[in-house]
């Protein structure tokens, strides 16, 4: 049986291989043209040494000078030894120019745009050959707008596999994406998308998981709670915080009550900052933050939003001496060159 490898370099970029049944990871890697760094093949040098974020594998046999025992049990491997059990992720310790690979250019083309309120639209895409365009929940892909050779980031808010690759984009006044989605933007056109990238996703789930989402950094968890969905669950309780500026503000409301009753444990709530808004909760996300969902910090928290409000929820930990297991966090400046 072969499994889906997602290799995660130290430069954002994920590239993803398919291994053979008994195939080490190396091995496979190679045989795709993905040189991660290797020396001895032996389990000798620990020059192969990565960490697994997600799966199951058989770490095979090595020496201690190239991985101890100690970190064979906090998830590190040698890719020279490595044979998968499941579909793994694994974080790779170079970058991909130095593995000589790159990020993947595919074309789609535009199913439709819909405007879901004055400061978001929604864009769906039909990728061509989408088997290609495989890509972990929580990542962002580079779109090219038509005419142009200018892109744009953006996280999918669409889980893996889906039949669509949609997206949340800030509509920003005057901006070169949002413009066209708002202005010419038509089912049929055809645009360019190059990825996938970055570091935020989701990991496997080993303890409760707090999400705190700012604006249209609601996008990668969307992605994420649907891999949940398709999962049947996380087995241990997932919170969302999703906080935005304006009632207006607030988004695809349907597609979270749906995902919250479709995946166990899962539970949400919004806020709103406006302080002449009528909505039940006013204020930050950090403002809504429950001593239950920081776990006495036995939590992995993911974050996406703008730098202010990643330093507030820092602040915030600190003021309640909560050091979360994992903090996984994304940072997107509100302009039209940044992310979402």
């Amino acid at each position: 049986m072969s499994f889906h490898i997602a290799l995660s370099f130290e430069d954002g970029l994920t590239r993803f291989i398919e291994s053979n049944p008994g195939e080490t990871v190396a091995d496979a890697a190679y045989r795709q043209g993905i040189n991660i760094p290797l020396d001895c093949r032996d389990g000798a040098c620990g020059t192969c040494k990565s960490f697994c974020e997600a799966g199951r594998y058989d770490g095979g046999s090595y020496i201690e000078d190239a991985l101890t025992d100690a970190e064979a049990a906090e998830g590190y491997c040698l890719t020279c030894q490595t044979r998968p059990e499941s579909d793994l992720v694994l974080r790779i310790a170079a970058s991909s120019d130095l593995c000589k690979t790159k990020a993947m250019d595919v074309d789609a083309e535009v199913a439709w745009v819909r405007p879901l309120s004055d400061s978001t639209i929604s864009l769906a895409l039909v990728v061509d050959g989408a088997a290609r365009l495989s890509f972990l929940p929580g990542q962002y892909v580079n779109i090219q707008v038509p005419g142009t050779s200018e892109t744009r980031s953006y996280s999918f808010s669409s889980k893996p596999g889906a039949e669509l690759a949609t997206f949340l984009i800030r509509n920003v006044p005057n901006g070169l994406m949002s413009g066209y989605l708002s202005d010419r933007a038509k089912p049929g056109d055809r645009m360019t998308i190059t990825g996938p990238l970055g570091s935020f996703y989701l990991r496997d789930v080993r303890r409760p998981v707090l999400m705190l989402a700012g604006g249209t950094g609601l996008a990668p968890f969307l992605s994420m709670l649907g891999r949940l969905a398709e999962e049947g669950g996380a087995g241990h309780p997932v919170h969302l915080v999703y906080g935005v500026t304006h009632d207006s503000d607030l988004v695809e409301m349907e597609t979270l009550r749906a995902y919250a009753e479709r995946i166990p444990d899962f539970t949400f709530a919004t806020c709103v900052a406006d302080e002449g808004s009528s909505h039940a909760r006013k204020g930050y996300v950090t403002h809504h933050l429950d001593a239950g969902h920081l776990n006495a910090g036995d939590v992995d928290v993911y974050l996406c939003g703008p730098p202010a409000m990643v330093e507030a929820v820092r602040v915030h930990f600190r003021d309640q001496g909560v050091t979360p297991v994992n903090f996984h966090y994304e940072k997107f400046a509100p302009s039209e060159g940044s992310q979402r």
